[in-house]
């Protein structure tokens, strides 16, 4: 194969790597049994969240990305694994599912076949070690795409996995990745040769992934806004905020990136705010931290997903902002392109917007999300549950975090019943074929047995009695 014949080296590599997981999978497919699933899927888990290797994944995530710190990152593996593994402990994927005798239909799991996942930078372990886990308990095998950033990473996971694969007699080849150097060619053409893509990174991958031809499950942008009403409980919610925005150094997709402050606790909130590390910058000042954020219309690398003391000196705010200062939270009212501040900011910085009462919350944040962010999430700190429903009811989102840290709420916590995951589908708002989390269903697909049952037709008068009644024939 060669150039000549249309196949470049790097796409015949790409080729050989599918072939090689391919037969990985019918192999494993054609043995298949939910110990054996479920054993694969646990090597996996015990790969990542081994303490040691743990470690050293968080350690070389930050070395190689910049982004992030190591102690957030050893949680964030630790937790996210821990907690897939406890929602997949009980889940069948392999054989007969559900069994029907009132429809006559009998359900059976299937493998997929073979996953393509694109992974980000930003969990350059978390997120494929999720979808290594959700593949092979569902039969599958996978290889992954990481960005160019996290294939040292990436690379160092895979070693882990195939070192567990090894004591317990498992093909490496069910999980392998596209080897450095990385290329949009590479992955493309990994995106049209696999059985399904799991996309999960910038906007441009998401559309591609949607585009290539071959089924795929995406998710979309982030830009989560929070409400903070009269009612709420400010100390608890400003500590977690405060947590959730620091946390990674806002490297998650759910980090805060907006809160909307009713005003009559405007002034307690930001009291509140300031006891939680959080600097309060006024209006006036505000274009001088969008100068130095988006220096050239693009986020300043110095400032995203890093430390406080690094944000701050980037930012020129080192000496303008009290000792022990975690997080700025910029005042501004404005919102969209000419309002970058509006957006995802990918750093410990919030804009922080003032509105007259729960309404006006409302209308802001809606606002927002028709700028950026439609169908992620968006939060409340309320003790009145019916203005969360309202938010449901009304807002362009999938998920409404009621009284929680967000990023930890968001993505599934051991507090409330989403599922784990490193992924958010958006829903029709966010371009993306799904709204939940990504899990475990969206790694398999059914066969089902369809068996004739006792007639069961309606007459005419039962379906459209009521209608008649009130319309006429």
């Amino acid at each position: 194969m060669n150039a000549q014949d249309g196949i470049t080296p790097e796409i015949a590599e790409v080729d050989h790597i599918v072939a090689r997981v391919r037969a990985a999978q019918k192999a494993y497919e054609a043995s298949g049994s939910q110990a054996l699933y479920d054993k694969a899927a646990l090597a996996v888990g015990w790969a990542i969240m081994e303490s040691t290797r743990n470690r050293a994944l968080a350690e070389l995530a930050v070395e190689t990305t910049g982004l992030g710190n190591v102690p957030d990152k050893i949680t964030k593996n630790h937790r996210k694994t821990l907690g897939l593994l406890r929602d997949i402990a009980e889940v069948k994927t392999c054989g007969i599912i559900s069994d029907d005798p009132t429809t006559g239909i009998t359900e059976i799991a299937r493998p997929i076949g073979v996953i393509g996942a694109v992974v980000p930078s930003t969990n350059p372990a978390a997120t494929p070690a999720n979808n290594i886990i959700n593949a092979l308990k569902g039969g599958n095998a996978i290889v992954v795409a990481p960005s160019p950033k996290g294939v040292t990473s990436c690379e160092t996971l895979l070693s882990f996995v195939h070192a567990e694969f090894d004591k317990l007699g498992l093909d490496r080849d069910l999980v392998l990745m596209i080897p450095a150097p990385g290329s949009k060619a590479k992955t493309q053409h990994l995106m049209e040769t696999v059985d399904r893509v799991i996309c999960t990174g910038s906007q441009n991958n998401v559309h591609r992934a949607q585009s290539c031809g071959t089924p795929a499950v995406a998710v979309g942008a982030g830009n989560v806004t929070v409400i903070v009403d009269e009612t709420a409980d400010l100390t608890a919610a400003v500590a977690k905020i405060a947590a959730s925005k620091c946390f990674d150094n806002a490297t998650s997709c759910s980090s805060e990136n907006s809160v909307i402050v009713v005003d009559t606790v405007y002034d307690a909130f930001v009291a509140a705010m300031a006891a939680e590390g959080g600097a309060l910058v006024p209006a006036s000042d505000s274009d001088g931290i969008i100068a130095r954020l988006w220096p050239d219309g693009r986020l300043n690398r110095s400032v995203i997903a890093q430390d406080a003391d690094k944000m701050l000196a980037a930012l020129g705010m080192s000496d303008k902002v009290p000792e022990g200062t975690k997080f700025l939270a910029v005042e501004i009212d404005g919102i969209g392109p000419d309002h970058p501040l509006s957006g995802e900011k990918l750093s410990r910085v919030l804009a922080l917007y003032r509105a007259a009462d729960f309404e006006e919350a409302k209308s802001v944040a809606s606002r927002i999300l028709a700028h950026q962010g439609a169908g992620h999430s968006v939060g409340i700190h309320t003790s009145d549950d019916a203005r969360a429903v309202a938010l449901g009811r009304d807002l362009p989102t999938c998920r409404v975090i009621v009284n929680q840290a967000h990023t930890f709420a968001t993505g599934g916590s051991f507090t409330n019943g989403l599922p784990f995951s490193l992924s958010m589908g958006c829903g029709s708002w966010g371009g993306n074929s799904i709204d939940t989390n990504l899990h475990w269903r969206h790694f398999v697909q059914t066969t089902k047995i369809v068996r004739e049952t006792p007639l069961n037709e309606p007459r005419l008068d039962e379906v459209f009695g009521d209608y008649w009644a009130e319309a006429g024939q």
